[in-house]
């Protein structure tokens, strides 16, 4: 496992709690959004801010940490293809395992233990990994700027929110032969009509 960058804002130093179970820490911060915190339609710009409001609790088996992350995420609106903003407001909780323990429940139970479980780093918290997996869950998966957006116009493209009146006259050519006939005849008139 990679040393981690103590001064690295997302990784949270944890000695105090280390050993001591029932004792608690918390930890209000805002950091920069890491690269790529997102999907390919909508993300959290990197280094844009990241509220976090943690909460650390010593238990038995590691760290715990719980709390909130907030946020906001830019991407395309899948209406319009205009610039769509979503506030995230997301609940992160996550169990950070000492190495020992984690260790212990890969010998005895490997099959029902997660590969992607949390571990201390030289007594260390990486949030990172935690902070992708609340975020991007909470990214919607087809974002739109606002939730009556009417999209673009389906014949010509153009942008239904700065014209709402738009429309197009349409032609169907598979009445052409229908409408030439009633040119013909004109209205209410009958083929018996037009041979007497």
């Amino acid at each position: 496992m990679n040393r981690l960058n103590p001064r690295n804002p997302l990784v949270i130093d944890a000695r105090e709690l280390q050993r001591r179970p029932g004792s608690m820490q918390e930890v209000s911060r805002v950091v920069g959004a890491p690269e790529d915190l997102g999907t390919d339609v909508i993300a959290v710009p990197a280094g844009s801010p990241v509220a976090l409001e943690l909460r650390l609790e010593s238990v038995l088996e590691g760290i715990l940490v719980s709390g909130s992350v907030s946020t906001t995420a830019i991407g395309a609106c899948v209406r319009c293809l205009e610039t769509a903003t979503y506030p995230v407001d997301a609940t992160l909780q996550e169990l950070f395992a000492y190495p020992e323990r984690a260790a212990h429940h890969h010998e005895v139970d490997a099959e029902s233990v997660e590969d992607d479980e949390r571990e201390l780093v030289d007594d260390l918290i990486d949030l990172e990994p935690s902070l992708r997996d609340t975020v991007v869950p909470a990214l919607p998966f087809q974002p739109v700027c606002r939730v009556d957006c009417p999209g673009l116009c389906s014949e010509c493209g153009a942008l239904l929110a700065d014209d709402p009146d738009h429309h197009h006259d349409t032609f169907d050519p598979r009445w052409a032969s229908l409408s030439g006939l009633l040119d013909e005849t004109g209205p209410g008139s009958t083929e018996t009509e037009k041979r007497n």
